[in-house]
């Protein structure tokens, strides 16, 4: 890592989806035992940090009603990370730039943490290496350790335990009529709908709690089924792919009117290859073998779309997490 002082960098914070999530059983501890695929998207938050001298953690942002003391992870990761290095006079102003959608299972907050994580740590020239910072994303959230390392990984635990998953430099391939191609996504929300994750959890429990595995060699046999399964092959190219498992869509879908409409919608357009909701929700998702058929699909669908009430986005799958942009080295 490169120790000489800087005055600024820049920051991007990636958005996430969920290619599978699969609620397996209740922990010790009290949170669900998960087997997930996550991919990083290219739709991406963005963080600007200047240190200061006066030992504050000033966060900015233009979305009013995001907040900006210790409710908000990037306030909390830096806190963290100062504490961690026993430096309390050390500070910084951040200026958070919002694209991604807030509330709406994509991970908007915990990857800014992530990028808040990795960016003070070359700001302040702290030098933690990535086990060091995995660990305090552990810390932060059960989504931050993925969304700092990003790409395509499964994701085990309360989601913080990772595997890399093989892919080709590109990131994820998608088999579609002109054979193996980029995977990209038609994204879609509400902006007047929200889930509470932790009412999505608990009604997955009232719902299917009687089918939850108990002992820990049952897991490891799910997650055997999922490291070995046609959706990594999918993910290869050397398939095509499988419909998508979500847990939670099974128990949030009949309860919102506005996930049900967007499925509906995504289902209806030309030549998707999948289609999910992204976590707990309520963002939806298609994804196509290219993002011209993603566009395309879009452009099919936007007056369904505006009437209602969708928000769209177009992106592709990354093979990043949070990084660093751009620096301005110091005098």
């Amino acid at each position: 890592m490169d120790p000489c002082p800087v005055d600024q960098l820049t920051v991007e914070a990636p958005a996430k989806i969920n290619l599978h999530l699969e609620v397996l059983g209740l922990r010790a501890d009290g949170f669900h035992e998960l087997a997930m695929v996550m991919q990083s998207l290219d739709l991406a938050d963005r963080l600007a940090i200047t240190p200061r001298g006066d030992g504050a953690i000033v966060l900015n942002c233009g979305v009013s009603s995001l907040p900006t003391d210790g409710g908000n992870l990037v306030v909390r990761a830096a806190e963290l990370l100062r504490q961690q290095a026993g430096r309390p006079e050390l500070g910084a102003t951040i200026q958070l730039e919002k694209r991604i959608p807030i509330g709406a299972g994509l991970a908007g907050g915990s990857s800014d943490g992530a990028a808040a994580l990795l960016g003070l740590n070359r700001l302040w020239g702290l030098q933690l290496d990535t086990a060091s910072l995995l660990q305090l994303a552990a810390q932060l959230g059960s989504d931050v350790p993925f969304t700092l390392s990003g790409g395509t990984q499964l994701c085990f635990g309360r989601g913080e335990r990772l595997e890399p998953v093989a892919l080709s430099p590109a990131g994820p391939r998608a088999l579609g009529p002109e054979g193996p191609g980029e995977l990209a996504v038609l994204l879609i929300k509400d902006p007047v709908a929200s889930v509470s994750t932790p009412w999505a959890y608990g009604r997955c429990r009232e719902l299917r709690g009687d089918f939850y595995l108990e002992r820990e060699s049952e897991f490891e046999q799910r997650r055997r089924s999922l490291r070995d399964g046609p959706l990594l092959a999918a993910l290869q190219g050397q398939r095509a792919l499988p419909p998508l498992r979500n847990d939670l869509q099974s128990v949030v879908e009949p309860e919102q009117e506005s996930v049900r409409a967007g499925l509906e919608l995504l289902r209806s357009a030309i030549d998707p290859l999948a289609v999910a909701m992204s976590g707990s929700g309520p963002s939806l998702f298609a994804l196509f073998a290219g993002l011209e058929r993603a566009e395309a699909a879009r452009e099919q669908l936007q007056a369904a779309l505006t009437a209602g009430g969708f928000e769209a986005w177009c992106c592709r799958c990354s093979h990043q997490g949070a990084r660093i942009t751009a620096t301005v080295q110091a005098p």
